[in-house]
Order: C-alpha cells, then sequence, then structure tokens
C-alpha cells in the first residue's frame, strides 16, 4: 500500500512542499514517482519521516538529520536511540517548566505583597536551556555563534547549568553595583565588564565595535533582555552602558 503525498502532508502534518524539499536533497525520496507525476510513499517512506521529525523536534539540523538516517541499519535499534533523545528531552523541558513556575511564584508574590521587584536570586533561572540555545542568541555574530557551537557540542547538560550558574551570579554582582547607586563607568561596574569581555576573547578576538554590538544586542535581543530584567529592572541598559563605557575607555 502506498499514498500519495496530499495524504502524507495531511497525515504528518508536514507540507507538501516540504516533503518535495525532504526528496530535492535526498532526505526523503518518495517510494515512486507515478505517472501523473505525483509522489506515492510506503510504510518504509512513513517510518522515516517519523524519524526526522522526531529530530527535528530535537533541534537537529537538516544536514545533521541526514547523517544519522545514513549510518543507520536497524529501525529498531533508530527508533530505541531517538526513544531515549525524547526521554532525555522530557527531563530537560520539565526542568525548564519548574524553573518558569518558581519564577512566576516569585513574581505573583511580589505583585500580591505589593513590593517592587528588586534583585532575584535566579540561581537555576537558566537551568534546563541546551548549550546549543547559545548559538541562535549570537545569531548576529557569527563568528562567535561558530565558535559557542563548536563548545557546545562537547558541552554536558550538567557543564551548561554550571556554565549558566556562573552567568547568572555575574549578572546579580552588576545588579547589586546598580542598586548600589554606581554609575556604569564606576571602576568595581568595569571590573566585572572586564572579566566579561576577557571570558569573550578567550573564544575569540573581540573588537571595540564587536563589544559596543553585544552590548545592544543584551537590549534588543527579547532573550536576553528578559534574563537581565528578571534579576533587576534596568539592568540590561546597565549592562549596555557599561560596555559602552567599557568599550570606549579601554579598548579604543
Amino acid at each position: 500500500m502506498d499514498w500519495p503525498i496530499a495524504e502524507v502532508a495531511r497525515m504528518s502534518g508536514v507540507t507538501a512542499r516540504t516533503l518535495r524539499h525532504y526528496d530535492e536533497t535526498g532526505l526523503l525520496p518518495p517510494a515512486r514517482i507515478g505517472a501523473n507525476g505525483h509522489r506515492y510513499y510506503e510504510e518504509r517512506q512513513l517510518l522515516r519521516l517519523q524519524q526526522i521529525l522526531v529530530l527535528r523536534a530535537l533541534g537537529v539540523g537538516l544536514p545533521e538529520i541526514g547523517r544519522i538516517l545514513s549510518e543507520q541499519v536497524d529501525e529498531v535499534d533508530a527508533l530505541r536511540s531517538h526513544h531515549q533523545r525524547l526521554l532525555a528531552e522530557r527531563d530537560r523541558l520539565e526542568a525548564l517548566a519548574g524553573t518558569v513556575s518558581r519564577t512566576i511564584a516569585e513574581l505573583e508574590q511580589s505583585r500580591k505583597d505589593g513590593k517592587p521587584v528588586t534583585i532575584n536570586r535566579p540561581e537555576n533561572l537558566f537551568e534546563g536551556v541546551t548549550p546549543s540555545q547559545y548559538e541562535e542568541n549570537m545569531r548576529d555574530f557569527p563568528e562567535l555563534a561558530e565558535e559557542v557551537a563548536r563548545r557546545a557540542a562537547t558541552m554536558s547538560q550538567a557543564d551548561a547549568d554550571t556554565a549558566h550558574r556562573q552567568r547568572t551570579a555575574q549578572m546579580i554582582r552588576l545588579a547589586e553595583l546598580m542598586a548600589a547607586g554606581h554609575p556604569a563607568d564606576a571602576a568595581p561596574v568595569q571590573a566585572e565588564i572586564d572579566a566579561q569581555y576577557q571570558a569573550l576573547t578567550e573564544l575569540r578576538a573581540v573588537t571595540a565595535e564587536d563589544y559596543r554590538a553585544i552590548g545592544r544586542h543584551v537590549v534588543d535581543n527579547e532573550t536576553w533582555r528578559a534574563a537581565y530584567e528578571s534579576i533587576a529592572p534596568g539592568l540590561a541598559a546597565y549592562q549596555r552602558d557599561a560596555i559602552e563605557a567599557y568599550a570606549t575607555t579601554r579598548l579604543n
């Protein structure tokens, strides 16, 4: 039994255009092409499509999916491997959901008490965020993103969570300096910014303009800005201004 492309699209939720793209790239050729030029798929192709969609849901890119599928022989073994990855993803999402739930509870309690949110200490703010998500947030800095992606590929989730906590600790220290009334160009603030800059230069050379752009990105990128603002309102702009002062006085 086989199914036409329109039926496969309906069953899977994948558009016919995407299925044609999968065929054109060699990722999912149909079982046959009818005299009418339509693509038809058999059970084996549907199983392969299932694997593609599972891997896509796990954030794997199409070139990597093609490599993974080309190396597989036994379908049961392949599905067992995907199942393990799905279970790991379920655990990650549960941890992330718990993090968000704690943040919601803290914000709701703050509103109930009628007190503004000042400095939170979300040591686990980013728990459950995968290392590869760094690359997405660095998309405007392709060379840094490439190096981040290379390092992320070698990181376990535990390593990633440790890095997240260290980064959060840096943000909290900066928020405490802001709350204490230090201007963005004050010496203790600039010392924190220098530590951040030195960490970046361990990845690759960062020019003054690159660093300024990263500072602006803290405010312009929704994910980054939300992370900073969850610790202290105004912290994203404070970080940007501190980086601007650092780039002007130390990098020019």
